[in-house]
């Protein structure tokens, strides 16, 4: 079965001999998992199977729930010939996703309720991950006015974000809290002062002085972040902060939770795994906003990942066509993807002892599933069949051949990575199966 085809479902499926890591149970254990109409029947160290019941012998392979990135660009509705619902959904399966959370920068941007169903349906018809749309805190991102919050509750959002664009009017930010509270809905904030950051292209550092090119000062990221948790304390509203870059951030995030300030956040494989130095040769591949910091950033991302203060791993994916990337660095535009080389970078972690597997399980899955309040995160019996299925030690080198993506902005082709998901279910039916190891 290839990657792109869902036709194959099992009414009932065994799981046998795999590495169960579900930190929602506390399971890290070689055991069996029955699946039976699209949810998990049982889960224990050995059950028995029958001639009448497929099954998949996975000693060595890693059981997991089906990862959950909470931060995608998917860019349908009016950017299709960078990526669609479809094909986006497409990478997330072969990266082992089995849920997306989809940012509202589209065009025309997701601030109405049409807007929110439209994404839901197409989504639906793609039959290849659950997609839940994230609506613009303020309409077409103006930063002025606030959405119908209850209307796109009601449609299917699942959080209120204008990520893209920091919402730099205070008060405005402030209302947008405070009338969160009304729905218990999370805010997603894009943390950036504008006046700072603008006109930049990469870090402000040395290499941007070698290269020529306008720096963003890390503090562009980190006040705007000391303001919304502020605004946070403030009004009690719940907070995430997107795509944390910098030592700084890490360090008022830490302390904001020991304050017990209601605020979460995530970074990207990209913030652990690259520095400032992908930039060089004015490399279009490693842009991206905020930018790639230097090792000193890197290894303190890592250290929040691993204390708990950074709660999840998020991609970012954000494709963009030959169009947009090759060109000069200043007119390149900012984003990679990221959907089919999140987990060989996660796993990377943990074979160097950063993280362990159940805290990647957490990071990918279990907190980002809380954090949003949607199904998935677990393997519990009753639950959904979404299920990945990882080879920790199988090496591939990352290819565009490979990418299951529309477009192919990725700094990591040609890189020899090391992990991947070989098997995504979603309700039990196979969304990526590239070796066709279903009966």
């Amino acid at each position: 079965m290839s990657g792109t085809d869902s036709s194959i479902r099992n009414d009932r499926l065994l799981l046998k001999g795999g590495r169960i890591i579900d930190p929602s149970q506390g399971m890290n254990a070689k055991g069996d998992i029955l699946v039976e109409h699209g949810t998990i029947k049982k889960i224990d160290r050995a059950i028995e199977g029958t001639s009448r019941v497929p099954t998949l012998h996975l000693e060595g392979k890693w059981v997991v729930p089906g990862l959950i990135d909470m931060h995608v660009h998917l860019r349908e509705p009016g950017e299709e010939y960078k990526e669609t619902i479809r094909t986006g959904c497409m990478a997330g399966a072969a990266g082992g996703f089995t849920a997306l959370a989809c940012m509202p920068n589209t065009f025309p941007a997701n601030s109405t309720s049409s807007v929110t169903r439209f994404i839901i349906e197409r989504a639906r018809e793609a039959a290849l991950a659950r997609v839940y749309p994230i609506a613009t805190i303020t309409r077409d991102q103006d930063g002025k006015q606030l959405t119908e919050f209850g209307d796109l509750l009601e449609a299917g959002a699942i959080a209120f974000s204008d990520d893209g664009l920091p919402v730099e009017d205070s008060f405005v930010m402030r209302l947008a809290m405070e009338y969160s509270l009304n729905f218990d809905a999370l805010i997603i904030s894009h943390s950036e002062d504008l006046p700072l950051s603008r006109g930049g292209v990469m870090n402000e550092g040395r290499i941007s002085t070698v290269l020529g090119l306008k720096g963003i000062p890390k503090v562009a990221e980190e006040i705007a972040i000391s303001r919304d948790i502020a605004l946070a304390e403030l009004t009690g509203a719940r907070l995430h902060i997107a795509h944390v870059s910098t030592k700084g951030s890490v360090d008022i995030i830490r302390r904001a939770k020991g304050r017990g300030i209601k605020v979460t956040a995530e970074t990207a494989p990209h913030y652990f795994s690259l520095t400032e130095e992908a930039v060089m040769g004015y490399n279009t591949l490693a842009k991206m906003n905020p930018p790639l910091r230097t090792e000193e950033d890197r290894l303190a991302i890592i250290e929040g990942l691993r204390d708990g203060t950074i709660d999840v791993i998020a991609t970012d994916h954000a494709p963009h066509s030959i169009l947009e990337k090759e060109c000069e660095f200043e007119l390149a535009a900012n984003g990679i993807t990221g959907l089919e080389t999140a987990l060989p970078l996660a796993l990377e972690l943990v074979r160097q002892g950063a993280i362990s597997p159940p805290d990647m399980v957490r990071l990918m899955s279990e907190r980002p599933a809380l954090i949003l309040g949607v199904e998935g995160g677990t393997l519990k019996p009753g639950s959904p069949a979404d299920i990945t299925v990882i080879d920790p030690d199988i090496p591939f080198t990352f290819t565009p051949e490979l990418s299951h993506s529309k477009s192919h902005n990725s700094p990591f082709y040609g890189c020899k990575l090391q992990g991947k998901a070989i098997l995504t279910l979603l309700g039990g039916v196979a969304t990526y199966d590239p070796d066709v190891i279903l009966p």
